[in-house]
Order: structure tokens, then C-alpha cells, then sequence
């Protein structure tokens, strides 16, 4: 038996038996596990509060063998609070359904358990601070999560150069199978073509941009997030349940 302690992102949890769960985490140095916590649901235990969605947790693990993951599941034995985000979240809608959406995101990119996903955790743990701060509206840091997530993941779009062949920008035309923007010439059926707008406010989502985004009309933070949408249901081959509920 072997005692392992990493901090994680709890992304959801499940009832076991009648007073246990299974907690699923995006952990620092793991990747995503789960792990069973013993007792969590009574009434009296107060460990079992800081195992709840969308908190920042310093976590004890008890597993069999020399590896966190393995044959069964290990034991959360111990946790402790390093952010509650999600007595800020919760309370407020917009943040809530956006919030839900980056946890289900982070854990459809981590699919493989036990396996370091740094850059995944280190855009989770940024992204829930800025949504429960508040410092931007809920849909436009989504949507900067979610471009930054599949750019993480070896899917960056490109919003100025034509995606296929390199010609400088800016582009008419944006194709979510060829990679983002593409020239007149490398236009592929399916193409659609966005106004200027929309496509330099995903730039500047991807970028960090935050004055220009948040300066942006509502129309066009629309049209953006349904590009956004678009380009991640191609790539993750199907879409985010929780991603219907987020106001926009």
C-alpha cells in the first residue's frame, strides 16, 4: 500500500453505496483520477465538503501497489481546501453553466487516467479563478477556455493565416475540418464565412486579449461561440452536454 498526495481540480462525483462517492479530479501531477471517499455523504462529515465540484483541494490518496492508478480504485484519505471556487460559482447561473462546461471539457481531454495533462490543470485552475472573480462575462471566458484547452491539445485554430497554406491574413473563409481560417484558394466545402468581428474576438480570446473581447458587441461574441462550438464538436467528435445550457 502506498500513500501519494497531489492537488487537483474536483471535476464531478458519483454516489457509492449509501454514504460513499467516487471523486473524480484533474490532479497536478496524475492527471485525471478517481478515487473513493468513505463517508462523504453524511450529514455530519466535513470532509466530504471539500470534495464538491468545481473546488481546489490538496489531496491524500491510499492505493494498492506502487502506482495511483491501477486495478481498483485508491482511497481519498485526506483533503484539504486550497480554493473554494464554487461558493462563487454556483450562486450565479451564467457562471455555474459556464463552470460546468470547463470541468465536463477538462475531463473529455484527459481521457486516459493516470496520465500528466500539466497545461490542462494549470488552464483549469486559471479559468475557475477568473470566473468566480468575475472579472469577465461567464460566456467569453468559456469560450477563451475552450480555444486555449484545444490549443493545449494540439488543436490550436488559426484565426489570421490561412490554415492550410500559410497566406497571411485575414481570411474570408473559416472551415473547422481544414483548422480554422483558409484563403480563397484552399476553400473546402462546408466553409462558412464569419464576420471580421467574430473572428478577431476568438483571437483575441485565444490571446489573452481581454480589452478587445470584452469590448465586443453581443452579436458577435454569439456568432463566435457558435464557431467555438463548432470547432470543438468537430474535434472531441461530439458535443458537450452541458454546453446547451450556457447563456450566451
Amino acid at each position: 500500500m502506498t500513500l501519494f498526495r497531489d492537488d487537483g481540480i474536483v471535476l464531478r462525483t458519483q454516489k457509492l453505496g449509501e454514504a460513499d462517492r467516487i471523486i473524480t479530479l484533474l490532479t497536478r501531477t496524475h492527471g485525471r483520477v478517481r478515487a473513493v471517499a468513505r463517508g462523504v455523504r453524511r450529514t455530519k462529515s466535513r470532509f466530504g465538503a471539500r470534495l464538491e465540484p468545481f473546488s481546489h483541494v490538496d489531496v491524500q490518496f491510499f492505493a494498492r501497489g506502487g502506482e495511483l492508478v491501477g486495478r481498483g480504485l485508491p482511497l481519498c484519505t485526506q483533503s484539504e481546501t486550497i480554493a473554494a471556487y464554487g461558493g462563487r460559482i454556483v450562486t450565479d447561473y451564467a457562471r455555474y453553466t459556464a463552470g460546468t462546461a470547463m470541468l465536463e471539457t477538462a475531463e473529455r481531454f484527459t481521457d486516459h487516467e493516470g496520465e500528466p495533462a500539466v497545461q490542462q490543470y494549470l488552464l483549469l485552475v486559471g479559468g475557475l479563478r477568473t470566473l468566480a472573480a468575475g472579472e469577465h462575462a461567464p460566456h467569453l471566458i468559456l469560450d477563451a477556455f475552450l480555444l486555449r484547452s484545444l490549443a493545449v491539445n494540439g488543436y490550436a485554430p488559426s484565426f489570421d493565416a490561412c490554415a492550410r497554406c500559410g497566406m497571411p491574413g485575414p481570411n474570408r473563409f473559416f472551415s473547422t475540418a481544414a483548422g480554422g481560417v483558409v484563403c480563397g484558394d484552399c476553400r473546402v466545402p462546408g466553409s462558412v464565412v464569419p464576420s471580421s468581428e467574430a473572428i478577431g474576438l476568438l483571437g483575441a480570446l485565444l490571446t489573452g486579449d481581454w480589452a478587445t473581447a470584452d469590448a465586443c458587441e453581443a452579436r458577435y461574441v454569439r456568432e463566435g461561440s457558435g464557431l467555438v462550438a463548432a470547432y470543438l464538436h468537430w474535434h472531441l467528435e461530439r458535443g458537450l452536454r452541458s454546453l446547451r445550457y450556457v447563456e450566451k
